[in-house]
């Protein structure tokens, strides 16, 4: 059957004659040159070298010609190989252009964040009452950023050379080409943005320690699984031992919180700012119950989002310039850790974005969302967090949804039905045909929205 296609599309193609020794060197070294340009962060969108593959048995089949006839048309048949290589060029131009809308979308972000940590700059002596340094927020903002950028210039290619590359087997079927990129992208920018936050402080702060040292355990939590699931044809840890490790990182938490001199406005712990009229209410006993929730719902709600290009990664640094924003007033130190952590999301999109090269994995996921739920754990605001990450609980309230009707109704009436085509949510949107840019651009507005108003709360409310 394969020899017979191949006759039929020769005898009506007409394809031009075998390619010679020359040629193939030609186009040998434009593909080479296409793979050390993706391997330097170039051409971000290709990944797991799909196109080139397509490109080179396409080649072997005689059928390169055809397929490359742009270049031929625009450059001329008498050009012969020039034309060859500037078609396989024009082919690989047409391919990149795909990740414009990952360019736009980081461009927007990015816009929307500078403006909202300068304006946040600008008037913070009326947000605390006290003279803070100037460009206090967007200054590890704009560190983080570069720093992670650049370095991922050097980690994506180290990762792909260890082979620590994903294994797509969740998700629509569209999904199967990101099968190879490299992951683990956690192991960077992480530690990157908590150095840049420590540095910054001057390592004086008890606070950004604490939630620095619970964000990496949420880390390593995560590289586990990742490792488990390389080694183990993409089966890590279980749900129930995974979430058994996060709520023992969250206890051992909660006891350095009860025994460290926290910093507070009002002199106590275990207290939630909340808007007049109810103004602070004490949880007492509540509030170590409340954490936990925080903890593995937040480390879970950003693995659940980890679904598309950039998705994460970007409502992730909304979440946490709405938690600096928030926490402000009661403690400068923790909304520090949240500008830097902010820019390192923002650098790992230029790497992450539509189409991405490396994805963060649960290294990544669960350490961002330990290091949100730390920040409202060290300063009581729950609410702030609970608004700014709406997005994240958006996707976890889609997947109990799905999980409970299905086992609901098919208890009852013998069959399951599903409330979505796919969970999570971004995933049914996308089964009924949004474009995953699209669905990108829209959960960063939405999260810009949220930003805007936990962020208005928490100063209220402080």
């Amino acid at each position: 059957m394969r020899s017979h296609n191949s006759t039929l599309i020769s005898k009506t193609f007409h394809p031009s004659p075998p390619i010679s020794r020359f040629r193939y060197r030609s186009s040998a070294l434009c593909a080479l040159l296409a793979r050390v340009s993706l391997d330097s962060g170039t051409f971000n969108g290709l990944k797991s070298y799909a196109y080139l593959k397509v490109i080179n048995h396409l080649h072997k089949r005689g059928l390169l010609n055809f397929v490359l006839m742009p270049g031929r048309l625009v450059l001329g048949q008498e050009l012969g190989d020039m034309g060859f290589c500037c078609g396989t060029r024009l082919f690989m131009l047409m391919l990149w252009m795909r990740s414009i809308y990952g360019i736009l979308n980081n461009f927007g972000i990015l816009a929307f964040l500078i403006a909202m940590f300068s304006l946040v700059d600008w008037c913070a002596w009326r947000i605390v009452r006290l003279p803070l340094p100037p460009f206090y927020l967007i200054r590890p903002f704009a560190i983080s950023i570069a720093m992670v950028c650049f370095v991922g210039y050097i980690c994506v290619p180290l990762l792909r050379s260890l082979k620590l590359l994903s294994i797509i087997r969740n998700g629509p079927a569209r999904h199967s080409y990101k099968s190879g990129t490299p992951t683990m992208g956690g192991l960077y920018f992480i530690p990157i943005g908590i150095i840049v936050a420590e540095v910054i402080v001057g390592f004086s702060s008890i606070e950004v320690s604490g939630a620095a040292a619970v964000t990496l355990v949420f880390a390593a939590i995560g590289l586990v699984d990742d490792l488990l699931s390389l080694k183990n044809n993409n089966n890590g840890l279980s749900a129930k031992m995974r979430i058994l490790l996060e709520i023992a990182a969250t206890t051992c938490f909660l006891c350095w919180l009860y025994t460290a001199d926290i910093s507070s406005p009002y002199s106590m712990k275990m207290l939630v700012p909340m808007p007049a009229p109810l103004g602070l209410l004490c949880l007492g006993n509540f509030y170590p119950f409340l954490t936990a929730f925080c903890f593995v719902s937040m480390a879970n709600g950003v693995n659940f989002t980890d679904g598309l290009d950039g998705l994460a990664g970007g409502t992730a640094a909304l979440a946490f310039t709405g938690m600096s924003i928030a926490v402000l007033p009661i403690c400068a130190d923790l909304a520090v850790f949240g500008a830097s952590m902010a820019g390192a999301c923002v650098g790992f999109l230029f790497h992450n974005r539509y189409k991405a090269s490396i994805f963060m994995g649960n290294t990544g996921a669960l350490a961002l969302g330990g290091a949100l739920a730390a920040m409202a754990a060290c300063t009581g605001m729950f609410f702030p967090l609970f608004i700014s990450s709406g997005i994240f609980f958006l996707e976890v309230l889609s997947v109990i949804m799905q999980v409970s009707f299905f086992k609901t109704s098919k208890h009852w009436r013998g069959t399951g039905y599903r409330l979505f085509r796919m969970a999570p949510l971004h995933h049914h949107l996308e089964l009924c045909g949004i474009k995953e840019p699209i669905i990108v651009a829209g959960a960063y507005v939405i999260s810009a929205v949220l930003v805007f108003l936990a962020g208005y709360i928490g100063l209220i409310s402080a």
